[in-house]
């Protein structure tokens, strides 16, 4: 990738699913607050959403070309390897 959070062209959408109160979004909820803009300045024509619901567990949907989406859960992933996780993710190509 050519920079940090710089999306590959296959990739359509990006969403992000998590709790707003459950403390297994809690590392979720502070990537999002620190990594969004950056990501959104790097990807303006990527959509990125987050979609807050009560008693949903974190994960995030990649969605590719030919609708091809790939879903990833992030319960117990650390804020300092979500990073890393969603780069894994983005790049991979279903």
């Amino acid at each position: 990738m050519a920079s940090k959070y710089a999306f590959p062209k296959p990739l359509k959408e990006l969403r992000f699913h998590l709790c707003q109160t459950d403390a297994s979004s809690t590392s979720l909820r502070s990537f999002l607050q620190r990594a969004y803009p950056v990501m959104k300045k790097h990807n303006p024509y990527t959509p990125i959403l987050i979609r807050e619901a009560q008693g949903v567990s974190p994960q995030v949907i990649a969605r590719f070309e030919y609708g091809k989406e790939v879903k990833l859960p992030l319960d117990g992933v650390a804020d300092k390897d979500l990073a890393t996780t969603i780069e894994k993710l983005v790049t991979t190509t279903p």
